[in-house]
């Protein structure tokens, strides 16, 4: 008798799969553009014998993003972009679709990266990241990078800068798009997925009424716009810090108080680090902080609060709800962290609405098309997502939700191309 082929993957239970395709499923409802691709990849087939590993968090969404890859004929393994995010149905339910998946929600470090290196030996041509570790775990292994490597996409800011670090330092040995740069991505994903979620992930760990709260957002990128957007309109009042004169100053203009953090940090009632920078919330600001004040973080990575700083100024910690911890510090103040300082979004809630990630995978998946259908390769280097594939995202969205815009005449468009402008 033939054995039965199984496919490889470590999650933290097969028997959820039934429940994780149902919400699979779900998400699927608010992803009408990936619908869409998965049909045109399906007959198409552009992906067909490529290998691609994706680290991304393992959420429903993520999971039509792969199986939209896979109708385009990609062979592809999947492991968590962070120790917290991964949806354990969600998992469980992709290694029933055939797919491996390397991932498990509270995973450690090590087990983290025995993930990533996991899904490296999947041998991708094409990868996808979600913060870089798997470009980088990629870069560090010796003769992993060959002339099968054809380049990759990456999905955050965090990342993003990561990757433009080592095309500066000449390190970079293979070309990545900068899915994260999209306009369809950030002008969307960023704002209103990341303001929606941040708010959703603190509101269930804490239960927190927000209005009348003093909340402070540390960072006035896009995904802070929408954080600090979201806080107000739930009636909180906003407080924005930021090193960039140019941001802080259109925070003001958007009607937020800007202040030093270290002011801020007196009279904040939460603190909201969205940086992806190092310590913003330290021992200075957390010696002045109130009883009682909640720490969340929405960066990338649990190291825009410092938690050596905060353990050192406490004599007693202990967990007090699900991903709130209570750090009572030498003075008798409480300090309430939330998630072990790891996406907030993402640990404690669900992550962004599907309907925001339907763009911004729908660019992946295109943009995975793109690249390895390319007849010249591309030199190492970080680059924007072709216009042509932006634009295409965007009348898709629009096409899904029943909504038509005009279209410039010919001689429209001629008069904006020529320099002989004028009455």
């Amino acid at each position: 008798m033939k054995r039965k082929t199984v496919t490889p993957g470590d999650v933290k239970d097969r028997s959820l799969a039934p429940e994780g395709k149902l919400r699979i499923e779900w998400a699927s409802r608010e992803m009408p553009v990936l619908q869409l691709l998965r049909e045109r990849f399906g007959k198409a087939r552009p992906l067909e014998g490529a290998r691609i590993s994706a680290c991304l968090h393992i959420t429903t969404e993520t999971a039509n993003l792969a199986l939209t890859l896979k109708a385009g004929g990609a062979d592809l393994a999947l492991c968590a972009s962070n120790p917290l995010s991964t949806q354990d149905d969600a998992a469980a339910a992709l290694l029933d679709y055939g797919i491996p998946v390397y991932a498990i929600k509270g995973e450690d470090g090590d087990t983290y990266y025995s993930h990533i290196r996991s899904a490296l030996a999947h041998k991708p041509q094409i990868t996808i990241d979600d913060g870089a570790d798997l470009v980088t775990a990629l870069h560090k292994t010796k003769g992993a990078i060959n002339a099968n490597v054809i380049g990759g996409m990456e999905e955050t800011t965090t990342g993003i800068i990561r990757l433009r670090s080592m095309a500066r330092d000449g390190k970079l040995k293979y070309p990545i798009i900068a899915v994260n740069d999209a306009e369809t991505k950030h002008f969307f994903d960023n704002r209103y997925g990341t303001g929606q979620s941040t708010i959703d992930g603190i509101t269930r760990s804490t239960n927190i009424l927000w209005a009348g709260k003093k909340v402070v957002v540390c960072g006035y990128g896009w995904c802070g716009r929408g954080i600090a957007m979201r806080a107000r309109g739930m009636g909180a009042q906003v407080i924005v810090t930021e090193v960039s004169p140019v941001r802080a100053l259109e925070a003001v203009m958007d009607g937020y108080q800007v202040m030093p953090l270290l002011k801020a940090a007196r009279i904040g009632d939460v603190f909201i680090t969205i940086t992806g920078g190092l310590s913003i919330i330290d021992r200075p600001q957390l010696q002045v902080m109130k009883d009682g004040a909640i720490l969340a973080n929405s960066g990338h990575f649990n190291v825009e609060i410092s938690i050596p700083a905060l353990a050192n100024l406490s004599v007693k910690k202990r967990a007090i709800r699900p991903y709130v911890e209570e750090y009572t510090l030498k003075n008798g103040r409480r300090l309430y962290l939330l998630a072990d300082g790891r996406l907030i979004n993402l640990a404690a809630a669900e992550g962004h609405p599907a309907s925001v990630m339907d763009m911004s995978f729908a660019n992946q998946a295109l943009c995975a098309a793109y690249m390895f259908n390319l007849k010249k390769r591309m030199p190492a280097a970080v680059y924007p997502v072709p216009a042509q594939i932006d634009q295409e995202v965007g009348r898709l969205k629009l096409r899904s939700m029943g909504i038509s815009i005009d279209k410039l005449s010919r001689q429209q468009g001629q008069y904006l191309q020529s320099w002989e402008m004028g009455t």
